[in-house]
């Protein structure tokens, strides 16, 4: 972003105070006070427990040009009624500067951050991509994102998630998506929701904001729908915009044939939309990481990449965010699935499958898989029926240790006895100091451990420990499944 005071003060209907010269240049936004330097505008956001405002002279000292905020400070500032909604609309104002970039936005109740993250580096094969860093998909996040665009950037990717009705649209009303894609309507959130036909509307608001009557050439706008879904292949009916399809169902304008899994538990197919065909071998662990490959094809075939330039893409692209399906090996033997960031019905059971591929690879010795689940947050009403289908998901795929973490997951313990009548195949534990002292008695070099669970679970923490206390990374790399990807053409 580079944009004078005044302009900045336009654009969010605010007002110049404490000195703030109209032509000072701010060229970076930040909502941490650490992050400011020379250039910076500081949004003082409030939050639950701490106010930004309380932070604007630590970021004025620290280099930034300016506050933005809802009270004078004693510093240059620019107020206006509300920081947060001052946030959005800057960052509205910064895009319609950009009429050349192209602005994709994905939402779904799993898989949006790794789809991002597909993408980015995907796009990068076309031109300079924008993408946000781990899950930054709300109010905040997204126009953070936003405004790291620059003259020459060619695509914007955004993650947007919702908490509720009317969140998606928010977030639309500033990108103006020209690509919309669904991924899945699943149980995350159905706490807050109430059922997934809400959950189902709040995603819909996506392809909702697509207007075809202002077409932007090369074929935009268009949606992008999984077809294996039919709660998402029926947003079609949701817009006039052309939809592009992915999924194994007859159809669909992007397809996965001959799916299999290698001994590291990575998916290889092949890759056919519009009658070209290329083999893909994704470097993520887990098959379910195939229905994300396909939807970044989607929108990358739609906007004029070939399927062999998609498929090399997609085989050169290594994990980005932290904690999302990460695997270690420690220099003990143990094998870490670190997927410790979030977990919902849906996610759990695709690692819990990519648990026992890590196990069972094919030609392979069999290996011992241990699974360390906390609990899945925000479920509401459901959440027991849920994490007791989860302890029977454990029992059916045979997995040999299960160590249930809190009082909160409870039923997956409840569900695995009722399931197999397992006693010591499934530990219960009060927390995640109990769950590692489980662990240094369970877990032997050539074992395989999954880690999942809510945020507010804690598990990263069992993560560390365990990688800690078995040598950490087998190499000064660790496996090539913990790298971060190149990030040279790719702005994240």
């Amino acid at each position: 972003m580079r944009l004078t005071a005044q302009e900045v003060a336009r654009a969010v209907d605010g007002r110049l105070a404490g000195g703030l010269a109209p032509g000072t240049l701010l060229t970076d936004v930040v909502v941490d006070s650490r992050a400011a330097g020379p250039g910076a505008l500081f949004v003082a956001l409030p939050g639950e427990r701490v106010d930004g405002h309380a932070f604007a002279d630590a970021a004025v000292e620290a280099g930034a040009a300016a506050v933005l905020a809802s009270r004078e400070t004693g510093g240059p500032a620019v107020v206006v009624g509300d920081p947060a909604q001052a946030l959005l609309a800057l960052a509205a104002a910064w895009l319609q500067r950009l009429p050349d970039l192209v602005r994709i936005g994905i939402t779904g109740s799993s898989g949006k951050t790794t789809t991002k993250d597909l993408l980015a580096d995907v796009l990068a094969e076309l031109g300079e991509t924008v993408a946000p860093p781990g899950s930054y998909n709300n109010e905040i996040g997204v126009p953070l994102t936003a405004l790291r665009c620059e003259a020459d950037t060619r695509f914007l990717v955004s993650e947007m998630g919702a908490r509720g009705l009317g969140h998606i649209a928010t977030l639309c009303a500033v990108v103006r998506p020209d690509v919309a894609a669904v991924l899945n309507v699943g149980s995350a959130h159905l706490g807050e929701f109430g059922s997934r036909e809400v959950v189902a509307q709040a995603k819909g608001e996506l392809v909702e904001s697509l207007d075809p009557a202002a077409p932007r050439g090369s074929g935009l706008p268009f949606a992008v729908l999984q077809a294996d879904d039919p709660v998402v292949a029926a947003m079609a009916a949701r817009t006039a915009a052309p939809v592009r399809s992915f999924g194994t169902s007859p159809g669909a304008t992007v397809t996965a044939e001959d799916v299999e899994l290698d001994g590291h538990g990575r998916a290889g197919f092949r890759l056919a939309a519009g009658g070209a065909e290329a083999d893909v071998r994704l470097n993520l662990v887990g098959e379910h990481h195939v229905g994300n490959a396909l939807a970044v094809a989607a929108i990358a075939t739609g906007l004029g990449m070939t399927v062999p330039a998609v498929a090399r893409a997609l085989s050169a692209a290594l994990p980005r965010s932290a904690q999302r399906m990460a695997v270690v090996d420690t220099a003990d033997g143990i094998t870490v699935v670190d997927d410790s960031y979030n977990a919902n019905p849906e996610s759990v059971r695709a690692a819990l499958k990519a648990l026992v591929a890590l196990g069972r690879p094919p030609g392979g010795p069999r290996r011992r898989t241990v699974a360390v689940l906390g609990q899945m947050a925000e479920l509401g009403d459901a959440a027991d029926t849920e994490h007791h289908a989860i302890g029977e998901t454990v029992v059916r795929l045979n997995i040999d240790q299960l160590v249930v973490v809190g009082a909160a997951a409870g039923r997956i313990h409840a569900g695995a006895v009722l399931e197999g009548s397992w006693e010591r195949e499934s530990l219960p534990v009060a927390d995640v100091d109990e769950a590692l002292a489980v662990l240094r008695t369970v877990l032997a070099p050539g074992d395989v451990v999954l880690v999942k669970g809510s945020r507010v679970a804690g598990l990263e923490r069992v993560v560390a420990a365990v990688l800690a206390e078995h040598g950490g990374p087998a190499g000064p790399e660790g496996p090539a499944g913990a790298r971060p990807s190149p990030t040279a053409k790719v702005q994240q």
